[in-house]
């Protein structure tokens, strides 16, 4: 399925192939030769998505432009079954396996793997040819690679990296306060507005 979505429309690559069951919205270029597998989604919402050349997007995996955060993948990426990625640069010949996770700001160089459930955090960057192991998480640059078991480690890093800050724009509440009832109403709000418009083509 093809949307229209906040004025802009999908462009397709006429060498590229979409499954019918893909769904494709708004300002998203898909590049030369690409295959957008079954119930992939691929959503510019508020930022453009950019898919390189020989590009392979498994089914259901999760592609999202967001504001201020340019979403793109180089040549010859592949983004396996479930993975997630929302507003991050990933460079050329990079291999995501399943579920991997690559949030806002974060940069992964050329050459690298983040393997079966490997988590890039936000603004973190993974220089070339790097690897996060099954299930291990990418934090900081430089970038620490740590398993998901060291979470105070992570915490360390990841709590100066400031995600409600730097994603919603919403300061950190005090510790035993929930910062949930200020900004879904906010955020539910832009989505319902950025979407009125929404026109399956």
């Amino acid at each position: 399925m093809h949307i229209r979505s906040d004025g802009a429309r999908p462009q397709i690559d006429p060498s590229a192939q979409v499954a019918p069951s893909a769904v494709i919205s708004g300002d998203v270029h898909v590049g030369p030769r690409c295959r957008i597998g079954h119930g992939a989604v691929l959503v510019a919402e508020g930022g453009p998505v950019r898919l390189g050349a020989d590009c392979v997007v498994m089914d259901t995996a999760v592609i999202r432009g967001v504001p201020g955060q340019h979403m793109a993948l180089g040549d010859r990426v592949l983004v396996g079954p479930r993975a997630y990625l929302v507003g991050c640069t990933v460079e050329e010949d990079v291999f995501l396996a399943t579920g991997a996770t690559v949030f806002n700001g974060a940069r992964i160089g050329a050459g690298s793997q983040v393997r079966i459930n490997g988590l890039v955090h936000l603004r973190s960057v993974l220089p070339p040819q790097s690897m996060v192991p099954i299930g291990w998480v990418a934090v900081g640059d430089p970038v620490q690679i740590l398993p998901a078991s060291e979470h105070e480690a992570i915490w360390a890093v990841q709590k100066t990296l400031d995600f409600p800050g730097y994603v919603f724009g919403q300061p950190r509440p005090v510790p035993g306060e929930s910062m949930m009832p200020a900004l879904m109403p906010r955020y539910a709000a832009a989505l319902r507005r950025r979407h009125a418009e929404d026109e399956i083509l």
